[in-house]
């Protein structure tokens, strides 16, 4: 996962829509609603997470490896690395959520990791 956060995850900006991400990857795998409201398109190895608005909120995808700015983060040391360079982390239903980075990840379940767009911060605090 390459990471700006907050502003693209790899080559996709959170000013993405549902037929931006479509045009792009092609027809989803899967479609559906989670259990927080979010409507998905799941490509398998990716995960695109929209509000009913079109607005993009998360984008989950399995990251060994996560790349900010000029760091390389193997997923084994993400904990660490959060916990060391972000003083506001926390822990919400098994996740640990980074406001700095925009992240969130169970250091459980390799190797999946979920780019968060800002605005969606408070909802992650509220849980």
């Amino acid at each position: 996962m390459n990471l700006d956060p907050f502003i693209r995850v790899n080559d996709l900006p959170f000013s993405a829509s549902k037929e931006d991400v479509q045009r792009l990857r092609g027809k989803p795998l899967k479609t559906g609603r989670n259990t927080v409201g979010l409507n998905e398109l799941d490509y398998g190895s990716v995960i695109y997470r929209f509000q009913d608005c079109g607005r993009l909120e998360e984008v989950t995808m399995q990251a060994a490896v996560v790349i900010i700015g000029r760091r390389s983060i193997g997923f084994d040391a993400l904990s660490f690395f959060i916990h060391a360079e972000d003083e506001d982390c926390f822990e919400r239903a098994g996740f640990l959520v980074s406001p700095r980075f925009g992240i969130a990840f169970d250091p459980k379940e390799p190797f999946w990791v979920t780019a968060l767009a800002a605005h969606c911060l408070g909802e992650w605090r509220r849980l």
